[in-house]
């Protein structure tokens, strides 16, 4: 049962320009910088692009990477002009992310089962939103969808996805607030089951105050579900918040380090300038970006194309 390129062609570059622009100006302006009256590429002109690419939250380890691809092919060239660096820098970005694509990587799902989606992330990076969009993209596609409402830490969690399940047309299992996750996990898997759902897509408490205990819970829930579907949950996809840079760093190396994400929705780029930060992401995790969101619309969270983001954030 294949997921992961379902979306492939509903991918819109009008979206994708528009989401990234502000992002696409402040990096462009910053390379722009970097070869003004200059026709070589020198170590001034590469040590500018590094300080450029960091300012722009591609992240230091990443950026460092792609520096080092540009000065070998500078090197073995020879006689490269600024006026190629930003083809270059494209090329070499492209290459540097293909190398760590996973995304044909697909879970084994029995027949008769679910595919199971557990979505994880901090309250406030677009969540549960995201799940209620990820419904909206697999009912477009003829697909059964079910929702389980396992955030039973906060009220509005569980009022917000009611709220996406009936916007969408798709069930939403739940339980009375503070009840046990995993017990709603369990609800959910079962009653997906009984009525042959393709997808299930199960939105967990977004705390991380305290990682062991984020992480026992998050095993519960996961040790659970196993019980119902085996092989459950398929996909640990992890949403971050694309708008908070650095930060949405921080967040996913401390849910890695609590549980196995497989993949990662980041989210909020239309709003900001920080849209590099999806490049060091995809290459410092090795975790394949599946979505990324462009805006508030039900139609707006498109699935990742490494080659088509780059090409929109580094070039004209």
């Amino acid at each position: 049962m294949a997921f992961f390129g379902l979306f492939g062609n509903k991918t819109k570059q009008e979206t994708l320009d528009k989401g990234l622009e502000k992002s696409n100006s402040s990096v462009l302006s910053k390379i722009s910088h970097v070869i003004a009256g200059r026709s070589t590429i020198d170590d001034d002109v590469l040590d500018d692009l590094e300080e450029a690419l960091i300012t722009s939250d591609v992240g230091v380890e990443t950026t460092l990477r792609i520096i080092q691809r540009i000065q070998d092919r500078v090197k073995r060239d020879k006689y490269v002009g600024t006026s190629e660096l930003q083809r270059m820098l494209v090329e070499e970005t492209c290459a540097l992310l293909a190398e760590n694509d996973h995304s044909a990587e697909e879970a084994k799902v029995s027949d008769g089962d679910p595919y199971v989606i557990m979505v994880v992330g901090v309250n406030g990076v677009g969540k549960t939103t995201t799940i209620g969009k990820l419904a909206h993209m697999y009912k477009q596609a003829g697909k059964k969808v079910y929702l389980g409402a396992a955030d039973t830490f906060r009220a509005a969690a569980v009022e917000q996805l009611c709220i996406w399940g009936e916007r969408v047309g798709v069930p939403v299992i739940k339980q009375q607030q503070g009840s046990d996750p995993a017990s709603v996990a369990f609800d959910t898997l079962q009653s997906a089951k009984a009525n042959g759902a393709d997808v299930v897509l199960i939105d967990t408490a977004g705390r991380l105050h305290n990682k062991i205990n984020l992480m026992h819970e998050l095993t519960k829930i996961k040790n659970v579900m196993q019980k119902v579907v085996p092989g459950a949950p398929h996909d640990v996809m992890l949403v971050l918040d694309g708008s908070t840079g650095q930060n949405a760093f921080e967040q996913a190396r401390q849910f890695t380090a609590a549980t196995q994400v497989s993949s990662l929705a980041i989210t909020k780029l239309d709003g900001t300038a920080k849209g590099g930060v999806v490049l060091g992401i995809s290459d410092q995790f090795k975790i394949p970006v599946r979505y990324i969101g462009l805006g508030e619309q039900m139609t707006d969270l498109q699935p990742f194309n490494a080659e088509q983001f780059v090409k929109t954030l580094l070039h004209n």
